[in-house]
């Protein structure tokens, strides 16, 4: 009885272990990545989706870790905690690219000032599409796709090693790209808006002076830039969508 107590308590802790060790890892990325990790969501809600995450991918994880030595020094907390601050960070990167989205809408159709979040930090549109962005995540199974790419981690990156720097270069760099990129893609009607609005009314200016353009103009840009968010913003999510979701599928297809 006393060498079977043994070994069930061994194997107790040694699964404590390995829980421990992947909550490290998945509690970096649950800290960070869009939906889970946003900043109006308390830090006790923060820690139950970890520990939530932790117990769906410690069971199917910890095969692979059984033999391994857990002493969980800084040997194992350093390198777990970057590698999921690194996977979250660049799936945050999506979120960054709708606010920068929306603050080049705002600026380009004369929407910052007028409908302006108070003490928030982005403008009203750059708002609206951060929750737009949130809700499209969760309703493509965001919380399914997050703990596949959990799982799937260990072998892009393995236990208790640090990534490759060069990989880390590459991947965050890459990552921002196309955060940019797809930023652009989703304004680009509302700068082509406003750049046709100030053309217009340069030449307007010109052919009458008497005229106060700037008066008359900048309802014509609101309204335009209230209609044109009805039509093309559906259109620049999808495209949000099918980027975030080719990279919950591949990670490295950022670096493409």
């Amino acid at each position: 009885m006393i060498d079977l107590a043994a070994q069930v308590l061994d194997l107790t802790h040694q699964g404590f272990m390995i829980a421990f060790a992947v909550f490290l890892r998945v509690g970096a990325m649950v800290s960070v990545m869009p939906g889970f990790g946003e900043s109006y969501l308390t830090t006790r809600v923060k820690l139950a989706m970890a520990l939530a995450f932790t117990a769906v991918v410690a069971p199917a994880v910890s095969p692979d870790l059984m033999g391994l030595p857990h002493e969980n020094g800084l040997d194992v907390i350093l390198p777990e905690t970057a590698i999921g601050l690194l996977i979250g960070v660049i799936m945050r990167m999506f979120m960054y690219a709708l606010q920068t989205a929306g603050m080049i809408i705002a600026q380009a159709t004369s929407l910052a000032q007028m409908f302006g979040m108070g003490g928030e930090s982005q403008p009203a549109v750059g708002f609206m599409l951060s929750m737009a962005g949130v809700a499209l995540a969760f309703a493509m199974g965001l919380h399914v796709q997050a703990a596949e790419l959990m799982i799937g981690s260990y072998q892009a990156f393995p236990f208790a090693q640090f990534p490759a720097p060069d990989l880390v270069r590459d991947w965050g760099v890459a990552g921002v790209a196309k955060a940019f990129r797809l930023a652009f893609s989703i304004a680009m009607p509302f700068v082509v808006l406003g750049l046709v609005y100030n053309a217009a009314l340069g030449v307007i200016n010109r052919a009458m002076p008497q005229l106060m353009v700037a008066m008359v103009g900048a309802p014509a840009i609101t309204l335009g830039g209230i209609l044109l968010m009805a039509v093309a913003l559906p259109t620049g999510l999808v495209v949000w969508r099918e980027a975030f979701g080719d990279f919950l599928f591949n990670p490295l297809s950022v670096m493409r």
